[in-house]
C-alpha cells in the first residue's frame, strides 16, 4: 500500500514516472530510498566525538536526526534522491590551470554561477507539485543542503552512485561533480537497489588534499579542509594553514580533480551554472578591490555572496600573501592594510610580511 489515502496507486508506474519527470526537469538521475540510515548513525557519532565538525555547531545540535529522517520528518516513508550535474566546462584543464597559476583566483567550480540551492530547490518543488497531480494530497518536505539530511547516505542507498574516499558521492557516469537533492515523502515507494563501490585501491584523492584534510579514507577533518576554513569558518585562518591555502577564496576542487572517475564528468546544460563576473579567470588583485557594494551587486544570487565581503576579503588575503610578489600585487594590499574589519587587517597584515624582502616575481610556497 503507497499511502491510506491512495492505495490503488501502481507504485512501480509512479517510480518511473517520477524518474521521467525529474529527468524532464534537468535532473541527471533519481534514485528512491527508505529511511533505514541505521548504518550510517555510528560513523555519525564517531566524526562527531572526534570534533571533525569544527565549528559547524549545527550538525552536533540535530544529533542522530540526521540518520533518522523518520524524526526529521515525521510520517516519511521514502526518500526520493537526485542528482544534477554542475561542471561548467568540457574539462578539468582550466581548472587545474587556474590553481597552476597563483595570480588568480581559484573558486570552486560550483560556485562560478547560480546559487545551486536555489536552482534544486526551484526544481524539486516542481516534481514535488507533479507527483501531487498524480497521487492527490500527500506530505513532502524539499531539501537542498538546508537541514540535518545525510544526503551521500541516501543517495547511496538510493542507487545513485557510491561514497568516495573523499567522502562525496561517486558514479562512473559522471564522477562527483554534481549537486545532490532530496524530497521526503509519505509514500511507500520500492526503492532503488544501492551501488557497490568502485573506488578499489584507489586513494588517489588523498594526498591530493593541499591541507591534509582527509584523514583516512571515507574520513574528512572539516578543521583542515580549505572548504571549510573559506565558507563555513568565521573568524581567523588558522595561521599554520595559510601557506598551504594557495589561491582558493571560495572552497576546493583538488579531491575531485585527481579522482580518475571524473574524467567522464560531463558538462551541465543548466544555464543558471554558466559562469558569472568572469569568476573562472578573475585574478586576486582584481577581486580584491571590490567595494561591498560591488560585492553585493555582482555576486547577487551567488552561492559566494552568503559569506559577506568581510569573509571574502579573508580569503583573497590569503591569496594575495601566497601570490607571486609583484608590485600590483603589495598595492592591493597597502590599499587595505587599514580595513575596518580586524579580520581582514589581520589577514592582510599576515601576506604583506609574507612579501617583505621577497623577490619581484617569487611565488611563496609552504
Amino acid at each position: 500500500m503507497i499511502h491510506p489515502a491512495h492505495p490503488s496507486i501502481d507504485v512501480s508506474t509512479l517510480v518511473q514516472d517520477i524518474r521521467t519527470w525529474g529527468l524532464e526537469l534537468g535532473f541527471s538521475a533519481v534514485g528512491v530510498t527508505d529511511v533505514d540510515l541505521r548504518s550510517a548513525e555510528q560513523g555519525l557519532l564517531d566524526w562527531l566525538a572526534a570534533g571533525f565538525h569544527g565549528g559547524m555547531d549545527y550538525m552536533a545540535r540535530h544529533g542522530l536526526k540526521r540518520a533518522r529522517p523518520a524524526e526529521l520528518v515525521p510520517g516519511t516513508t521514502s526518500i526520493i534522491s537526485v542528482r544534477m550535474d554542475y561542471w561548467p566546462e568540457p574539462d578539468l584543464a582550466q581548472a587545474r590551470a587556474v590553481q597552476a597559476d597563483g595570480a588568480r583566483a581559484a573558486i570552486s567550480r560550483y560556485a562560478l554561477g547560480r546559487d545551486y540551492h536555489k536552482v534544486l530547490r526551484n526544481r524539486l518543488q516542481k516534481l514535488a507539485e507533479r507527483i501531487g497531480v498524480a497521487v492527490g494530497e500527500y506530505g513532502h518536505r524539499v531539501f537542498v543542503d538546508s537541514a540535518p539530511v545525510l544526503e551521500v547516505a541516501l543517495a547511496s542507498r538510493a542507487g545513485l552512485g557510491w561514497r568516495g574516499k573523499h567522502t562525496l558521492l561517486l558514479t562512473r557516469e559522471a564522477g562527483s561533480l554534481f549537486f545532490l537533492g532530496e524530497i521526503y515523502v509519505d509514500l511507500a515507494l520500492p526503492p532503488d537497489a544501492p551501488q557497490t563501490g568502485h573506488c578499489g585501491s584507489c586513494s588517489a584523492c588523498i594526498p591530493a588534499c593541499p591541507t591534509g584534510a582527509i584523514v583516512a579514507p571515507y574520513q574528512l577533518d572539516a578543521r583542515r579542509c580549505i572548504s571549510y576554513l573559506t565558507i563555513e569558518h568565521a573568524g581567523p585562518i588558522p595561521e599554520e594553514l595559510r601557506p598551504l591555502i594557495g589561491n582558493r577564496v571560495y572552497g576546493c576542487d583538488d579531491c575531485q580533480l585527481a579522482c580518475p572517475w571524473n574524467r567522464f564528468a560531463r558538462p551541465a546544460h543548466e544555464a543558471d551554472f554558466a559562469v558569472r563576473n568572469g569568476l573562472d579567470r578573475a585574478t586576486l588583485v582584481e577581486l580584491f578591490a571590490w567595494s561591498e557594494e560591488n560585492f553585493k551587486i555582482r555576486l547577487a544570487g551567488s552561492p559566494i555572496h552568503r559569506i559577506g565581503h568581510e569573509r571574502w576579503l579573508r580569503n583573497l588575503a590569503v591569496g594575495l600573501g601566497n601570490a607571486p610578489s609583484t608590485p600590483a600585487v603589495i598595492a592591493a594590499l597597502q590599499a587595505r592594510a587599514d580595513d575596518p574589519s580586524a579580520l581582514v587587517r589581520e589577514h592582510v597584515a599576515w601576506a604583506l610580511a609574507r612579501h617583505v624582502k621577497q623577490p619581484v616575481g617569487t611565488l611563496h610556497k609552504p
